[in-house]
């Protein structure tokens, strides 16, 4: 596949097409689990990426004449694509090297950009995650938090490691919904369907109505939380009756 030729200013005038070394290495390590996605994340700024773009045939109103229907002339134009995770989030491919963009899409355009520009792209456009590489060699999925991070210029810091919640997120959390009547406990902990599963501890005997409007509440606070919003890419609550 060849690519539109760059200008000589152009800081990718070099671009052989292949992917970065280091973060080649980092991502191999990461297929072995010998690294996480942090890693992966501390990897990319200062990388190239390439952005795929597929050319799109934009067809004109269909016009009767004669007696007979005609379509006017299709015009094309091109467009970077999306992808939808298997959670319902859209996703920015971004490939290390033209060949893993090939096993993706054989018709994919790659366009280089830096690791910060790409995510701001992402962000921009209302996309969630960066997807790297899709089709392999090592695809890795890049939370929410992890691409506003990349795109502000600024280091990620999960909320999650080592399986434990970091204790930041965990007093956010607590301080969130401190205001929050009939909760009577809080905790944070590494969840099993999002990121974080904050524990809640409610006054017994609440009815179906009472229930909605607690978490109505919970919601709007965690939502609130600026630390929260900043370091938890999603979260699951688990309700119980304290005791």
């Amino acid at each position: 596949m060849t690519g539109r030729a760059l200008p000589p200013s152009s800081p990718f005038a070099g671009d052989d097409g292949t992917a970065d070394p280091t973060l080649a290495a980092v991502l191999a390590r990461h297929a072995a689990g010998d690294a996480d996605v942090a890693a992966v994340v501390a990897a990319l700024p200062g990388t190239r990426v390439l952005v795929p773009v597929l050319a799109e045939l934009e067809v004109a109103d269909v016009v009767e004449h004669a007696g007979q229907a005609h379509t006017v002339d299709k015009e094309a134009s091109a467009g970077v694509v999306a992808l939808r995770t298997p959670d319902g989030r859209t996703a920015l491919p971004v490939f290390t090297a033209v060949d893993s963009m090939r096993r993706w899409r054989a018709d994919a355009r790659p366009v280089p950009s830096d690791v910060p520009r790409a995510a701001l792209s992402a962000v921009a456009e209302g996309w969630e995650v960066l997807v790297v590489d899709p089709a392999g060699p090592v695809p890795v999925v890049l939370p929410r938090t992890a691409v506003e991070a990349l795109a502000r210029g600024e280091s990620w810091r999960p909320a999650v490691v080592d399986g434990v919640v970091d204790p930041e997120v965990r007093a956010a959390v607590a301080a969130a919904l401190a205001g929050v009547r009939l909760v009577r406990s809080v905790d944070a902990v590494p969840g099993t369907r999002a990121e974080v599963a904050v524990q809640l501890g409610l006054l017994p005997g609440l009815d179906r109505a009472g229930l909605d409007r607690v978490l109505v509440q919970v919601n709007a606070a965690l939502a609130g939380d600026p630390v929260v919003t900043a370091r938890v890419d999603s979260l699951e609550l688990r309700l119980r009756a304290a005791t």
